[in-house]
């Protein structure tokens, strides 16, 4: 591995880091930033069949409204990141997340386990999150399993 792949490495590690901590500060400039304009999110395994979204506004407009109110701790682990070109990289983190949303929403508290599969660009000198896929392993809502079903 060569020190560049080594500097952008460390680069999508502090990317990812920047995504968890500004969704949990529901920071959605922030948030918007650490995604390509152009992203492709497929969270299939929260939201069903032909629910991607293209566009890091579609996304990030939608999601503040699920979020508001709400208190979400997000932790990513094991990268196992590669670079694949000069501008192009992809990345799978093990994830957690837990979501207690408010008591008015009746909901309750979400905790999930699986982990992102995401592929990364460098524009202008950043990378980017250029495409997101949540895979779910696991999923209770008020401490019932609802994934898998």
């Amino acid at each position: 591995m060569t020190h560049d792949e080594r500097s952008d490495i460390e680069a999508i590690r502090r990317l990812k880091a920047r995504y968890f901590r500004t969704i949990d500060q529901q920071d959605w400039d922030g948030y918007r930033e650490v995604f390509a304009s152009d992203v492709v999110i497929d969270t299939t395994d929260d939201t069903g069949p032909g629910t991607e979204i293209v566009g890091r506004d579609a996304y990030v407009d939608g999601l503040a409204p699920i979020l508001a109110g709400a208190i979400t701790t997000h932790h990513g682990h094991s990268a196992e990141i590669e670079v694949t070109g000069p501008e192009a990289a992809r990345g799978i983190w093990a994830m957690e997340d837990h979501i207690w949303f408010p008591e008015s929403t009746g909901i309750g508290k979400l905790w999930g386990t699986g982990w992102y599969e995401e592929e990364y660009v460098r524009l202008d000198g950043e990378w980017k999150i250029s495409s997101m896929r949540l895979r779910r392993q696991r999923v209770e809502m008020g401490g019932v399993q609802i994934f898998p079903a």
